[in-house]
């Protein structure tokens, strides 16, 4: 750990937003899935969600491999997997979180609409299908983005960072990147975990908190 890396580490999850997340809803080809995840780590998402893709089954599978073009962003954005879409919008529901499906209603609405300030999570479906009806029934509101071409929709990664970067435009303005969302104990745990991801799972292990860390991201040893 150096010190530049600590100081860059301590800096980006100073603008983590824990309240914008995304939600992707059986998201099956790896690039996509990949560059969502390098657009969530870009806005400052701190967790993404996902159901993993079973169109073709009874159970979920694993999620999409990850690829190289998504700039290792899964080091930085942890993703957590839910079973299904409609159960995994009513949990984030339950948190306070607005959830946004990217979906073609009667009630759609443009995706510049929504005030994304608030706790907020962008439900993006699977390439194929789309968003479920009963998953974006389930959500707060259906967005959709303009179209002025012949083709119905955009790609579902492009469509994810058009919106996060106007989430992010709407967070700029309101100041909140301008002081940590996060709290200091929640900072000082992810920045141990971030740069050293090899000792952390060996603390977690053994139950023992993390060491504390120098201002200079060095383990500081323990003394009694």
């Amino acid at each position: 750990m150096t010190p530049e890396r600590y100081a860059k580490i301590r800096r980006v999850l100073s603008l983590r937003q824990p309240t914008l997340t995304v939600l992707m809803d059986e998201v099956n080809k790896p690039h996509n899935f990949s560059a969502i995840l390098r657009t969530c780590d870009a806005v400052g998402v701190l967790q993404a969600h996902a159901v993993p893709p079973h169109r073709s089954g009874t159970l979920p599978s694993a999620l999409p491999t990850y690829v190289a073009t998504s700039g290792s962003a899964d080091k930085w954005v942890d993703v957590q997997t839910h079973r299904d879409a409609v159960s995994a919008v009513q949990a984030l529901q339950a948190r306070g979180f607005q959830v946004l499906a990217t979906h073609l209603s009667e009630k759609s609405v443009d995706y510049r609409e929504p005030d994304y300030t608030r706790p907020t999570c962008v439900l993006l479906g699977a390439e194929k299908w789309g968003v479920s009806d009963a998953a974006a029934q389930a959500a707060d509101a259906n967005i959709v983005i303009p179209m002025m071409g012949m083709v119905q929709s955009l790609n579902v990664s492009v469509a994810a960072a058009t919106i996060l970067f106007e989430a992010q435009r709407q967070r700029l303005a309101a100041g909140l990147y301008a002081a940590p969302q996060l709290d200091d104990a929640e900072l000082d745990r992810l920045a141990f975990e971030w740069g050293y991801p090899e000792l952390a799972p060996l603390y977690r292990e053994r139950g023992e908190a993390y060491p504390a860390l120098d201002d200079e991201g060095q383990v500081l040893a323990a003394h009694g």
